[in-house]
């Protein structure tokens, strides 16, 4: 997934040196604003290799995203938005003696984005900036021992996608989001799929 959506963004670099497009639905108005939400699924590993446990260590969580931005013009725009990765538990027993480890984690980004169209009604685009990470580990009986608290840290954060648009004011959109770490190995890995729908005003 995260080749072919390189490879689109790749693609529409090149075309952009050698066609001109007309306005189309998939170009923003300079000076425009755009506001979105969406759906966030991120791999997620609590760790405690060795464990006996009933619950699955390894998985896929789904989460919620909000976001708005500006376009600079119909190429350029900054945007910031904040991802809930929502809450995940692990309880095992280890060396006979009981343990649990839970997260939260959620992360505020503020990037830059560069849109390209490839076709009337689709364009691909790709997003550079910073992500403020947090996660909040919560430790109970033998786990306790191990040391690990609440983490934040400013990562890189780095997207790929493409968007559709349905008219000039909605689109909905695919993408991969690197966030970095949380600053733990407990919890969410540093990708993320988002499927969004945002709204032109």
């Amino acid at each position: 997934m995260k080749k072919i959506l390189f490879a689109l963004v790749a693609s529409a670099a090149a075309l952009s040196g050698t066609s001109a497009f007309a306005q189309s639905n998939t170009q923003d108005a300079a000076g425009t604003g755009y506001v979105g939400v969406g759906v966030v699924g991120s791999r997620y590993d609590m760790g405690a290799g060795g464990s006996v446990s009933s619950d699955s260590r390894t998985g896929t969580k789904a989460a919620g995203k909000i976001y708005g931005g500006y376009n600079i013009d119909s190429t350029w725009a900054v945007e910031a938005g904040y991802t809930d990765f929502g809450k995940r538990s692990y309880n095992y027993t280890a060396g006979g003696l009981p343990g649990g480890v839970s997260t939260d984690a959620h992360s505020y980004y503020l990037a830059g984005k560069g849109t390209w169209p490839v076709a009337q009604d689709f364009s691909v685009f790709g997003k550079l900036g910073v992500a403020r990470n947090h996660n909040e580990v919560t430790q109970t009986g033998i786990a306790a021992a191990n040391g690990l608290g609440d983490e934040n840290k400013t990562k890189l954060y780095a997207s790929v996608g493409g968007e559709y648009a349905i008219n000039k004011n909605v689109k909905v959109s695919l993408e991969y989001e690197n966030y970095g770490k949380s600053g733990t190995d407990v919890g969410r890995k540093a990708g993320a799929i988002t499927a969004g729908l945002r709204y032109n005003f």
